[in-house]
């Protein structure tokens, strides 16, 4: 097929349009409900694909329509990686085209409406796994994200992290298609429901996460400045207006200042005073070249002694901070905003052993920006015993896009996880607060500088949940599904017992509905 051909499908670009829907459901459209159907349009161009190579295209374009809207606000900073990551990352989708194909391209018995409702949202998570890979962007708009606002249904993540939320939506997805296409209605109908009481029964009968005391927590927003100097002075004056409010800990937000804190004097002694006048130690963003002549991003954990502890970002933002192979692909440093030389990653990761205001220990789970997407990293924290998460955030370069509203969000789900409270300073916001369950305590939004100052229930630091134990059970059981799905078909093909693909319709389908 030539590639003329390939491009003048409409159905093609159908699934494009679909991919995007699901988008919709995330923060700054904010239709959260909107998830639990957002994938049936998509699924229903898949599942009517003349055969199954047409639906894995259509998956992947479907996955190539859902990146381009879920980070259209990447566009300034890697200008025309975007394209090249939507192509690359849409084509995990098309797995997902397949085995909808696969499940779905006939009318399904019992049996069958069985197999797709364990056996697609499997398959769903397992996409989303693999494009986790850090390489591959992370796990940013991951579908059970989109539920951070319902601490009922983040229940889930509490036993499988945000892939069981993942999952569960998925499923719904599957149900609503097969009551749309089967004749099959009692089975899917009652899945539905299933899946959507799932996550509320969850927070009915699981413990709350144990509590152990609390702290006072300032978060300290700048907001928007013309350069790094009016950064540091515009945090270092909020802060001395924190004076006599009994703090336990002031956060800074992610390069709160690009002075080498080890060398500088002059900024680490503004920093200690700020530190033994207000009565509590400091989280500082340190955005520095250090003295090996690299740049790196710390948090910094300072004292009215000096510099206590400090922990390095490892998980850097793709073309935001580094460029991968560099060699081959710097050229896109010249057409955008990526990164002109590439960060210096960490190497492992550790707790800052931060001390409340009344002596007692406060070991600190800090963790930088794009870090608070990975469940694997807020899980570490949990299990080394922080009683408290804090990430220091920067999206300036997105004011006005969704990214902030998302990256704030994603507090929610990493509580919700570990059981651990989840505070979050960010440069220009959103700055936020959220609970051992995920619910929002307090926000200073992208319109606003100042300090967010809120009283945070801390978690036991011996508590974990069934998540911090097992850990990522979801992704991993439900790539054995899917391998396990691979195998029967592959079988099948070989002893020449694969179904005869269904002609196709008449008619493409429109784009108009989705």
């Amino acid at each position: 097929m030539s590639l003329r051909t390939a491009l003048a499908r409409p159905a093609r670009y159908a699934s494009l349009a679909a991919g995007a829907l699901p988008v919709a459901a995330f923060p700054g459209a904010g239709l959260d409900r909107l998830a639990w159907v957002a994938l049936v349009p998509g699924m229903l161009l898949m599942q009517r694909s003349p055969d199954g190579r047409e639906a894995a295209v259509r998956g992947w374009w479907f996955g190539a329509g859902f990146i381009l809207a879920a980070m259209y606000w990447l566009t300034p900073s890697i200008g025309p990686a975007l394209l090249v990551l939507a192509v690359l990352v849409g084509a995990v989708q098309g797995v997902f085209g397949f085995a909808v194909w696969r499940l779905l391209h006939r009318p399904a018995d019992v049996r069958a409406a069985a197999t797709a409702l364990v056996v697609l949202p499997a398959v769903w998570v397992s996409c989303e796994f693999v494009r986790s890979w850090h390489a591959l962007g992370g796990p940013w708009a991951l579908l059970g994200a989109s539920q951070w606002e319902h601490p009922a249904v983040l229940a889930l993540a509490s036993v499988g992290g945000v892939w069981l939320v993942s999952a569960a939506v998925a499923a719904c997805n599957t149900a609503v298609v097969l009551l749309c296409t089967g004749r099959v209605r009692a089975l899917p109908a009652v899945a539905a429901v299933a899946v959507l009481a799932a996550g509320p029964v969850l927070f009915a009968v699981l413990p709350a996460p144990a509590g152990g005391g609390s702290a006072t927590v300032a978060l300290v927003q700048p907001g928007q400045t013309p350069d790094e100097v009016s950064r540091l002075a515009a945090s270092s004056r909020i802060t001395r207006g924190l004076v006599g409010q009994q703090l336990d800990l002031v956060v800074w937000a992610e390069s709160s200042t690009t002075a080498d804190l080890d060398t500088d004097a002059a900024v680490l002694a503004g920093l200690r005073k700020l530190s033994a006048t207000t009565g509590a130690q400091l989280i500082v963003g340190e955005d520095a070249r250090k003295a090996d002549g690299r740049i790196s991003k710390d948090a910094v954990l300072v004292t009215p002694d000096g510099v206590a502890a400090r922990y390095r970002k490892i998980r850097l933002v793709p073309f935001g901070e580094y460029i991968p192979f560099r060699s081959a692909l710097g050229w896109i440093s010249g057409v955008s905003k990526a990164a002109g030389e590439n960060r210096a990653p960490g190497s492992a990761f550790h707790l800052l052993p931060a001390t409340a205001a009344d002596g007692r220990p406060l070991p600190v789970g800090a963790l930088i920006c794009f870090e608070s997407a990975f469940p694997d990293m807020a899980r570490a924290a949990a299990r080394a015993g922080a009683p408290v998460l804090v990430y220091q955030s920067s999206t300036s370069t997105f004011q006005s896009t969704f990214a902030p509203a998302q990256h704030a969000s994603l507090g929610a789900i990493r509580a919700a996880e570990t059981g651990r409270p989840v505070v979050q300073a960010a440069l220009t916001g959103e700055s936020v607060a959220y609970d051992r369950q995920g619910r929002r305590l307090a926000r200073l939004g992208t319109d606003a500088s100042g300090a967010l100052t809120v009283r945070v229930p801390l978690a036991d630091p011996a508590a974990l949940t069934w998540y911090d134990r097992l850990g990522d059970w979801v992704p991993y059981g439900s790539v054995a599904v899917t391998l396990a799905g691979a195998a029967v078909v592959f079988r099948r093909h070989r002893r020449g017992a694969d179904p005869a693909p269904v002609a196709a319709p008449a008619a493409e389908p429109s784009a108009s509905r989705s």
